[in-house]
């Protein structure tokens, strides 16, 4: 999954390999949101979610939402966004576990390694990424630092796939 903030930026991640792409643009307003939705949804040709955003998302035709823990709960984006995927980032177990019991499709868990986007946030490491891929049945995403080269750790330790932004960049 690449994390990306434009339509730019989410067409060059699936040049690069993406298989899905997040569109996460904290600094936009959301109507610049909807802007950068409408233009990558319909060129893209792999799965576009949006962050938090439910009603961009449903506007722009996006194949769903990915919900950071202090947003909206998945229970409640689940009746929103009906068989859209709903995503939910974490950072425990217990979330993760909380986040699948709400109708979560999948978790993204981070971050695993220091991150250049979150240098403030205490890197979790493999062995919690291992333990929450072993608490939860849905797929398990690492985020955080992964690079090219940790991209097989991150399968050994349980995860189905990862995100990332510098990696796509």
């Amino acid at each position: 999954m690449a994390v990306v903030a434009s339509a730019e930026a989410g067409l060059e991640a699936i040049k690069k390999g993406a298989t899905i792409v997040q569109l996460r643009a904290p600094d936009l307003t959301a109507r610049e949101v909807e802007r950068e939705a409408n233009t990558l949804v319909p060129m893209a040709s792999v799965p576009v979610v949006v962050t938090s955003r439910c009603d961009v998302a449903l506007a722009a035709g996006a194949a769903g939402v990915n919900l950071p823990e202090r947003d909206i709960s998945v229970a409640y984006a689940r009746t929103l966004m009906g068989h859209r995927l709903v995503g939910r980032s974490v950072h425990s177990i217990e979330a993760a576990v909380i986040a699948e019991r709400d109708g979560a499709d999948y978790v993204i868990f981070g971050p695993v390694w220091p991150s250049p986007s979150h240098p403030d946030d205490k890197p979790h490491g493999t062995s919690a990424l291992a333990a929450v891929a072993r608490a939860v049945r849905i797929p398990v995403l690492a985020i955080g630092g992964v690079t090219v080269e940790r991209v097989e750790e991150c399968a050994r330790a349980g995860a189905a796939g990862y995100a990332a932004i510098t990696l796509f960049r």
